[in-house]
């Protein structure tokens, strides 16, 4: 597919507007050196910075029509002109990240086939602060120290999500239902999986240029607020930055962590799919 330069100078102007009033309040705060809990995360965990998020690309095997040269992606690396045409390098792509491309593939088709899980409550925060010494945060406990330790001790923990388990307290990993390896990853994500949707975010950056701009935004949204959903059922007391608490200790706030959670679940299952797709159209499956 080619655009022409009217409707692509739109959709980047479209993207480029919408990127900053995502990272707006980030960037504000980082001129101030202020730190947020709950937010930094989105770019501070994840490899991403704002100005990456702002970079909007075509994606894939799309074209740009760009006859009088104005179009940055030009001098932007994995980029080749032919004529008056810009258009991703795919194979030189491939060829660098090959292994990546085909690990991401692999794990998001692996995520999609094993059945969604919605019975871990977001325990995983919990047994990161499992009788710890230290928080990972700085915010208060909702409920101290001991009450959080009982907690965990009353819940079956059922994390299936090793980057969230690799930070679990060492007396809270052989509570977990299984014991996680790095390599175990793709026979163990699942999409009801909060963190297997906030990761969305990291493989659409992972993918670069193939992905485009609008696909990489909507995953950065959903990372958002999967992020958000994390704080609210954690074991922090996040009510004095604006955020509700899921009490997931109580019945109640079980079912609304559920019912968030498969809210969440059912946006990701059309992002992972789509970023399936990006990859199967641009590289071959």
């Amino acid at each position: 597919m080619i655009l022409s330069a009217q409707t692509w100078t739109k959709r980047q102007a479209a993207h480029e507007a919408a990127a900053d009033e995502l990272t707006a309040d980030h960037l504000r705060r980082r001129t101030r050196h202020e730190k947020h809990p709950v937010y930094d995360f989105l770019f501070e965990y994840y490899p991403v910075r704002p100005s990456h998020l702002r970079r909007w690309h075509p994606g894939g095997l799309t074209r740009l029509d760009d006859p009088d040269g104005r179009a940055p992606h030009r001098q932007w690396k994995d980029y080749r002109v032919l004529g008056d045409e810009v258009l991703f390098d795919a194979e030189a792509y491939r060829a660098r990240r090959g292994s990546t491309i085909d690990y991401i593939r692999n794990l998001l088709v692996n995520t999609s086939a094993h059945p969604a899980r919605f019975d871990c409550f977001g325990l995983h925060e919990w047994a990161m602060v499992y009788r710890a010494d230290r928080l990972r945060h700085d915010l208060p406990l909702r409920l101290g120290a001991r009450e959080t330790d009982r907690v965990v001790e009353k819940h079956h923990l059922r994390c299936s999500h090793y980057d969230a388990f690799r930070f679990f307290t060492p007396p809270a990993r052989p509570l977990n239902l299984r014991v996680l390896e790095r390599a175990d990853q793709p026979a163990t994500e699942q999409a009801g999986c909060v963190h297997a949707t906030m990761d969305l975010y990291k493989w659409a950056a992972k993918l670069g240029p193939a992905v485009p701009g609008e696909l990489f935004l909507e995953t950065f949204r959903l990372a958002r607020d999967a992020r958000v959903l994390d704080m609210e059922a954690s074991p922090y007391d996040c009510r004095g930055l604006g955020f509700g608490v899921v009490a997931i200790e109580t019945a109640e706030g079980k079912a609304e962590y559920v019912e968030r959670q498969r809210a969440l679940s059912t946006r990701a299952k059309r992002l992972r799919a789509w970023l399936v797709g990006v990859i199967d159209d641009t590289f071959g499956g």
